[in-house]
């Protein structure tokens, strides 16, 4: 299994996650940045907390700035894994993990992790790959 599959198949095993903003830990529940961190995580792609955000205001470039940070790179197409930088609201940021023909994704309305078909709902402003965790040295 590729890194991106194995990312997705995280992503897939949280649906039903309640939601929590700024949420880390699914048993109390997960926010789209705790759901994108904890797949990368079980996926074995070192994660590091990002700096504080706002559920509204946080701006295209200040993501973007954010993901790069976070040793993710831009690509032109989705594939399984890929992180999805979207705009789900006005000056509101949603990020969202692409799982084959569906999206994973934190949903506040809903109250939890959910599995949405394809295409996505919001504008996409970018889509993100980690790159595959270094492989371990015998």
């Amino acid at each position: 299994m590729d890194i991106g599959e194995h990312i997705a198949a995280e992503a897939l095993a949280l649906v039903g996650t309640p939601f929590r903003l700024r949420g880390r830990d699914p048993r109390v529940g997960l926010d789209c940045v705790g759901l994108v961190l904890l797949s990368l995580e079980r996926a074995g792609v070192p994660v590091s907390e990002p700096p504080p955000y706002q559920l509204r205001g946080t701006g295209r470039e200040r993501a973007e700035t954010i993901l790069r940070g976070g040793g993710l790179v831009p690509v032109a197409e989705q594939r399984s894994g890929d992180l999805l930088l979207v705009e789900s609201g006005p000056m509101q940021l949603h990020l969202m993990i692409r799982a084959g023909e569906a999206h994973v994704h934190a949903h506040a309305g809903l109250g939890r992790v959910v599995l949405m078909p394809s295409p996505a709902l919001w504008p996409i402003l970018g889509i993100w790959r980690a790159a595959s965790p270094p492989i371990a040295s015998e």
